[in-house]
């Protein structure tokens, strides 16, 4: 019987002549695998459906090493999954500077805007399993590793600029209250329950992190919508060897916007990948996200002005008093090839660093140095993780480290040491070389001492900061925010600690939180008294700052934000039909939903695609709502009650919503209804368009709902809590 052809394994298909260094070494390790199906060792293996037995229903034989070699690998495909950040998502992309920043540092990859640095960038939440949903209240990690031609630099991130503990010897406490409970492994991704917020309650320095926590910052409405920032201070380094603190930042082009709370917790049972989704998607249609680096510098000795510890890593440096300075831009244009290999795999490390970049003295940054690699070693199976191709740097490196387990690299030659005249013929020393990277030097305090710096003890001043700069609706939105959580807290003297920490930072604030949580009044005085409170205030140079409101800064277009249009058979093409399209040509994706999937008829006759339908398509999943016209189209909707509550649903979660002509029966049930002598277009609450598109001036309606979604959500809207949906 002839064998089928073998055909070799292939590599992927050629790369564009623009590809990136990382790309084109990935490539090196990268295969489509089609033909011949074969065992790891090549052998060709002619039934993959039927092990080995002695007789068609005799006992399987141990002498099937097919088998053995199959089930083997299946059973040790799983490794460790991350202690924090287990779930997230990653794409590659490219880094490019607008200016040198020669004056500041001497990092190669911030000298020259005419480089694209290639990059691997990995978002996650923290508290959650592998297993938990995207759209958790939780804070998001913004880790992006720079393959730069002097090795891999790591800026390992969140999407807010502080943390809930100031030394990292408090790190597995904090962790361990945060996780699922012990003894009962519940609640999965969830900081609502007794042990986090017994932790935090007894930590007054973890209320600036609260307050953010709380926030719609901990719900962002897409990765592509968050903010980023290297959390602690670092330091650059010039070709002098002047030093500046620096704080960095990553700001999103699209703007920053959040999720509705109600929103977030349905998403989470409609599509737990919601936020992995909406990253893939984007990059697979080309609509390529985009950040831009910030650098808040700060001349080293002038830092005392401050009024802080810039040491401190639940402090942040407010911009209106250090501006962030736009050094280049960051864009994600390719998904991985393979999740497990390059997400689940990247091993990111605050220690990898490139000459010019260094640390500053904070603590938690100190213990992270250490605690990263222990982790990979944990992890990723060994001391070679650098060897991963998602991990290995795209410049030549060289030591004399060997050996350990999954070694993959092949060191020729007879010396394994340092110095050594056997490995060219000529003395090879390394012993204080004026090139690569230097620590820089610095006078150092005495006595060793275990105790934490005075300069840490205010934990409330810039809590109070946050909360001064925050919109009317935000402050809402943080008061229900601990309402919810404290509620789902079972001890009620955790809940009283909570509120009386929280008196320290607005009195209004703590009395709103603790009103409805069966508890006694906030007692400031109480908290006060108890161990681990600092009496102590930092000079605060300004009481609220813009750039700490979401709010204040909503985007300015509307590219790829998503409108869901409703219809049914009798719907007007005519009414919407040039209002999609002016959507659409200014960034939007338009999806059709109707009651059935197959094609819609319209009040002409002609026959209309649609993409999803009520039942498998939820309004969570949009940021906008388009009712079209058409008589036989709303009478329908009007009595299906999946498109009722889609319509109740995006109104009672803030977004934009436009009904024209006969659409404006689907708002009947909130009270507005297109008057008989009105003008072609109304706006009865915020966000919400009526318009007669057969009198309406050209262009107008869809100016008006384009500004309308721009705004994101609108959330001074009428009677949004008397909406049953």
């Amino acid at each position: 019987m002839p064998q089928p052809k073998r055909s070799a394994t292939s590599t992927s298909p050629k790369l564009s002549p623009s590809a990136t260094e990382k790309q084109k070494q990935l490539q090196n390790s990268t295969t489509d695998l089609t033909g011949t199906l074969t065992t790891n060792q090549g052998l060709h293996i002619p039934d993959n459906h039927n092990s080995l037995k002695a007789g068609v229903r005799g006992p399987t034989l141990m002498e099937d090493f097919i088998l053995r070699e199959k089930i083997t690998h299946f059973d040790h495909e799983r490794i460790p999954e991350r202690a924090v950040h287990a779930r997230g998502t990653a794409a590659h992309g490219f880094f490019r500077l607008y200016k040198p920043m020669t004056q500041f540092t001497s990092a190669g990859f911030l000298q020259n805007p005419e480089v694209e640095t290639p990059v691997f960038v990995r978002f996650s939440t923290v508290a959650g399993s592998r297993g938990s949903a995207d759209t958790v209240r939780d804070v998001r990690g913004f880790a992006v590793k720079f393959y730069t031609d002097e090795g891999n630099y790591d800026l390992v991130g969140n999407n807010i600029p502080v943390f809930f503990i100031q030394d990292a010897i408090k790190f597995p406490d904090l962790v361990h209250a945060l996780k699922p409970e012990p003894h009962n492994e519940m609640p999965q991704a969830a900081s609502a329950h007794d042990t986090f917020w017994d932790f935090v309650s007894l930590m007054p320095e973890s209320t600036h992190m609260l307050m953010w926590a709380m926030s719609d910052r901990a719900i962002p409405r897409s990765y592509r919508m968050m903010e980023g920032f290297g959390v602690h201070t670092f330091r650059f380094i010039n070709a002098r060897g002047d030093s500046h603190f620096v704080k960095f930042h990553w700001k999103p082009k699209l703007g920053v916007h959040g999720l509705a709370w109600d929103e977030a917790q349905k998403i989470a049972g409609k599509d737990a990948d919601f936020h992995r989704r909406d990253l893939w998607e984007a990059i697979e249609h080309g609509d390529f996200p985009e950040w831009e680096l910030g650098v808040q510098i700060i001349e080293e000795g002038k830092e005392d002005k401050l009024g802080f510890d810039i040491l401190d890593p639940t402090k942040l440096i407010p911009e209106s008093v250090v501006p962030v300075q736009l050094i280049g831009r960051l864009v994600l244009n390719r998904n991985p090839d393979n999740f497990f290999a390059e997400t689940e795999q990247v091993a990111f490390h605050p220690g990898h660093l490139v000459p010019g970049i260094d640390f500053s003295d904070d603590p938690l940054l100190q213990g992270r140095l250490f605690s990263y690699t222990d982790t990979q070693l944990s992890r990723l199976g060994g001391a070679n993780f650098h060897e991963i191709p998602i991990n290995k740097a795209v410049c030549p490196f060289h030591n004399f480290q060997r050996d350990g387990m999954h070694r993959q690299g092949i060191s020729k030659g007879r010396v394994a040491y340092e110095p050594n005249t056997l490995g060219t013929g000529a003395e090879f020393r390394v012993d204080g070389g004026a090139q690569g990277f230097h620590t820089q030097p610095q006078a150092l305090e005495s006595p060793k001492i275990r105790r934490r710096s005075p300069s840490f003890d205010d934990h409330f001043s810039q809590a109070a900061l946050f909360w001064n700069s925050q919109s009317p609706a935000e402050k809402d939105h943080i008061v229900a925010a601990f309402r919810f959580e404290l509620s789902k807290v079972d001890v009620p003297g955790i809940r009283q600690r909570m509120v009386d920490n929280l008196a320290h930072v607005d009195a209004k604030l703590a009395a709103r939180v603790a009103a409805p949580l069966g508890i006694a009044a906030p007692d400031a005085k109480a908290a006060a008294g108890r161990l681990g409170f600092r009496e102590y205030k930092i000079t605060q140079t300004v009481e609220d700052d813009a750039a700490l409101s979401m709010t204040a800064r909503p985007g300015t277009d509307i590219k790829t934000r998503k409108v869901a249009i409703l219809v049914a058979d009798g719907v007007d093409l005519l009414s919407f039909k040039r209002l999609q399209q002016e959507l659409l040509e200014a960034g939007a994706q338009c999806k059709i939903i109707a009651p059935q999937l197959g094609p819609v008829t319209t009040s002409s006759g002609k026959q209309l695609a649609a993409d999803h339908t009520f039942s498998n398509m939820s309004s969570v999943m949009f940021d906008a709502v388009l009712i079209p016209g058409g008589a036989g189209s709303a009478a329908a909707l009007a009595q299906l009650g999946d498109a009722v509550h889609f319509v109740l649903e995006a109104y009672k979660h803030c977004k934009s919503l436009c009904a024209l002509n006969e659409g404006v029966q689907l708002l009947g049930t909130l009270g507005f209804a297109l008057e008989a002598q009105g003008g072609a277009l109304m706006q009865p609450t915020p966000g919400v368009l009526m318009a007669d598109a057969r009198k309406a001036a050209e262009g107008q309606i869809s100016q008006a709902f384009v500004a309308a979604i721009a705004s994101h959500r609108h959330w001074d809207r009428l009677n949004v809590d008397a909406v049953p949906a």
